[in-house]
């Protein structure tokens, strides 16, 4: 039984971490890319929601919507290409936190979710198949 427990944990720990980083980034991409094509489609329903129903205490309503709508679109891409990828996942975080904490509280469950897979890309890098692999192999000669 301990043999066959082995066998499945080296099989288990075989399996490439640029799989997962890959997976990782495509799924963040989804969640921010869906939020801010809904926003920037209608830019002046997102400015009422964030007049009505987000009520950031910190921003007004036009230039939150503007913002949040840049970075929801912009920081995916970039995660989604592996270009500047960890400096990337820092704006989501960033705005995963404001939305837990000053907009949606009871939806935790799902940032703590996004917050995981944005922490796993900031401290492990968008592997191998990212656009900053090249760049880094070509910067140093490797």
């Amino acid at each position: 039984m301990m043999a066959l427990l082995d066998t499945w944990r080296a099989r288990l720990d075989a399996f490439p971490q640029s799989a997962l980083q890959l997976l990782m980034r495509f799924s963040i991409f989804w969640v921010f890319w869906r939020s801010g094509s809904l926003k920037a489609d209608n830019i002046e329903q997102a400015i009422g929601l964030f007049r009505d129903e987000y009520k950031l205490p910190i921003l007004p309503p036009e230039l939150a919507a503007y913002l949040g709508t840049a970075v929801e679109l912009g920081a995916p891409c970039l995660i989604l290409a592996g270009l500047f990828t960890r400096l990337a996942t820092l704006p989501l975080i960033g705005l995963t936190l404001t939305i837990q904490f000053l907009v949606y509280w009871n939806d935790y469950p799902s940032h703590l979710l996004w917050l995981a897979i944005l922490v796993f890309i900031l401290t492990r890098g968008p592997g191998p198949y990212s656009l900053d692999a090249m760049l880094f192999k070509r910067r140093t000669g490797k």
